[in-house]
């Protein structure tokens, strides 16, 4: 497991604070517009990679080895901690909804998972034109962009495509713990669930 807890705070000029204020404003409005209530700015040392987490996806998933934005096509937990290295910050995006489909496999599902994607993958592209061109999405879920994934063939989106959050072994439970995020986790499809994507910032 890799987990850096909360790194001692680190003295932010007003300026820096200031910037950084600015731009979850900025980027508030287009992220209601797609469901997505609360933007946080978070270190990327926050972020925990665990192993048990790819684990999940081989022994309880059906995507995994059928998609393009699954294990094994994604990278491993090994691959993730270099990759978050060369990143100190992130945008943690939270959203929450009711979904009495949530274990079903159909369009209206499919349609609400669309919605968090697309909004992820739009997000990202208005911080590039703000001048972050390393922006880079990790998505809520899995990919539901097809029905079916045309895995191992060429994919309907390219430019969509996406990894979630837990294709790359990250623990989102210890990461929201490691923010001071508060979470519950939904025991009814009747109940108000959250669901979490991640954009990889600067």
């Amino acid at each position: 497991m890799y987990c850096i807890s909360k790194a001692e705070p680190k003295v932010c000029s007003l300026e820096g604070l200031q910037k950084e204020r600015d731009l979850i404003k900025r980027i508030q409005p287009n992220a209601e517009k797609y469901g997505i209530a609360e933007v946080l700015l978070i270190s990327t040392e926050d972020i925990c990679v665990a192993e048990w987490v790819q684990l999940k996806c081989k022994y309880g998933c059906k995507r995994f080895g059928r998609s393009w934005c699954c294990p094994p096509e994604t990278p491993t937990p090994d691959q993730t901690r270099i990759l978050l290295n060369g990143y100190r910050k992130g945008l943690l995006l939270c959203g929450s909804g009711k979904n009495t489909e949530f274990y079903k496999d159909n369009n209206q599902k499919r349609r609400r998972q669309v919605r968090v994607w697309k909004g992820t993958i739009a997000i990202e592209r208005q911080l590039f034109l703000l001048g972050y061109y390393r922006a880079f999405a990790l998505v809520a879920e899995n990919c539901a962009l097809c029905k079916d994934c045309l895995y191992p063939h060429d994919c309907k989106f390219p430019t969509d495509r996406r990894p979630s959050v837990e294709s790359l072994s990250i623990d989102v439970f210890q990461t929201l713990k490691n923010v001071g995020k508060i979470f519950q986790i939904s025991k009814s499809i009747n109940e108000q669930h959250n669901y979490y994507s991640l954009i990889l910032l600067e």
